[in-house]
């Protein structure tokens, strides 16, 4: 299995796989939408996507989106999404993902990678906790809050 980082001329190596892992979050399949996104994404240097390669077969990716931290005067990462194929699942690549985006983040100087999974997604949990991730629940001082524009 290869990890490597995709550069814009690669975009349509994860389209694929990020049309699916929109359809797991319940949203259509269109990998014309998919295919936009990325390049759009990769195009305007807004994110970072990692990909996994095992027999020739994209496997799995990672994308991170940066944020920025005026308090600590830094630049973080949010591991956004994380997808590996069905057929490829269990096999380790989501832990290699996560490292390659770890190591990724700390050789560019950031001081967390932070993430989000839905509360029923037991399995990104255990995978999260296993490589080292706390988990922070409601109440630790912050709240999130979202407004639709």
């Amino acid at each position: 299995m290869e990890i490597r980082r995709i550069e814009i001329s690669e975009a349509g190596i994860v389209t694929g796989l990020f049309d699916r892992y929109r359809q797991f979050y319940k949203q259509p399949a269109d990998p014309e939408l998919a295919g936009h996104y990325i390049s759009q994404r990769l195009a305007n240097n807004e994110s970072v996507i990692f990909v996994a390669i095992a027999n020739g077969t994209p496997a799995g990716f990672t994308q991170l989106y940066p944020t920025y931290s005026s308090v600590r005067a830094c630049k973080n990462w949010i591991l956004n999404d994380l997808y590996v194929d069905a057929p490829f699942r269990k096999k380790g690549i989501g832990e290699a993902l996560i490292h390659a985006a770890m190591t990724f983040a700390k050789n560019d100087g950031a001081t967390y990678v932070q993430l989000e999974t839905a509360a029923d997604n037991y399995t990104a949990q255990r995978l999260y906790e296993a490589v080292g991730f706390e988990k922070k629940e409601p109440g630790t001082g912050f709240f999130l809050y979202k407004i639709g524009v």
